[in-house]
């Protein structure tokens, strides 16, 4: 019985306790929550006025803008304005000053053009009046000189006839020596032209123009002498025979001559040549000889 009476009283004073505790759980939690959302409300009113103030100076920035954007465009459009008046201007200015510039230079121009066809005027008249005193004057001397014209004429006829007989007795002169030339064979049998003993002669000869003629005077002490493309080198002159030795040197083909006299036609044959060449010396003096070298006038080859 004092068992259950005691348990009985623990659980009737347990369940005030309990009851309070739960009351002031809620009303905590009810103050929490009263306390939040008053503190939610307080932000969203202050978030509420500041999207309006940022809204306010947003549209306060764009007026701002859209007036200073008029303004400048404004301005553009004057300088604009501006520049292009200036530009006009400038090139009326231009066009002013070019046409007034050609003005001048067309004045300045006809005024030249004007000078120069009076100086050429003038300078033709000058010209005339010299010309017209110059004819008269070779009118004049050409009158006087016609006579001293005519006395010269014959006298250049004169003269003309007396080189006429100069020549006739020239040639006379060659005829008659030419005709006093010979003909004789040479050392390799082969029948020489017109052979020369003197410079008379061989001028003669040459008159004739058969033949291609070089004079020479061969020392035995001087090197090899070269006429025509031929070499000669003279080994011993005799001038008691009136005889020589002689060395020539032709294509690379040497050739000995040996006691050769006075006026003897020496013939040797050069390659390809149908006419032989020919060395006749006029004189032996000591230790040297003189003559001439004929050679064909056309280089014909042999056959």
């Amino acid at each position: 019985m004092e068992n259950n009476t005691v348990e009985t009283t623990g659980a009737s004073m347990g369940t005030p306790a309990s009851s309070n505790w739960k009351n002031w759980a809620v009303g905590g939690a009810l103050g929490a929550i009263l306390l939040g959302g008053g503190a939610m409300f307080v932000h969203s009113n202050n978030l509420e006025n500041d999207l309006k103030n940022l809204r306010s100076n947003t549209a306060t920035q764009i007026e701002a803008l859209k007036t200073s954007s008029s303004a400048q465009a404004a301005a553009h459009e004057k300088t604009v304005a501006d520049m292009n008046a200036q530009i006009a201007q400038a090139q009326t200015n231009a066009r002013n000053f070019a046409a007034a510039q050609a003005r001048m230079n067309a004045e300045r121009v006809a005024k030249n053009t004007t000078e120069m066809v009076n100086n050429l005027q003038a300078a033709q008249k000058d010209e005339a009046a010299k010309v017209a005193a110059a004819i008269g004057e070779m009118k004049s001397s050409a009158d006087s000189g016609l006579a001293q014209v005519n006395g010269k004429v014959g006298e250049v006829a004169t003269e003309v006839g007396n080189v006429k007989t100069e020549l006739g007795n020239t040639k006379s002169t060659l005829d008659s020596t030419i005709a006093e030339l010979k003909t004789v064979k040479g050392d390799l049998g082969v029948q020489s032209g017109l052979i020369a003993t003197n410079s008379k002669e061989l001028a003669a000869l040459r008159e004739l123009g058969d033949r291609n003629y070089y004079e020479f005077t061969l020392s035995k002490t001087q090197p090899v002498a070269t006429l025509a493309g031929v070499n000669m080198k003279l080994r011993k002159a005799d001038v008691k025979r009136n005889k020589f030795n002689l060395d020539l040197v032709s294509d690379d083909k040497k050739v000995e001559k040996k006691d050769k006299t006075v006026h003897e036609p020496v013939q040797f044959y050069v390659s390809g040549m149908r006419q032989p060449f020919e060395i006749v010396v006029t004189e032996v003096g000591k230790d040297k000889i003189t003559g001439y070298l004929a050679t064909p006038k056309v280089m014909s080859a042999r056959r």
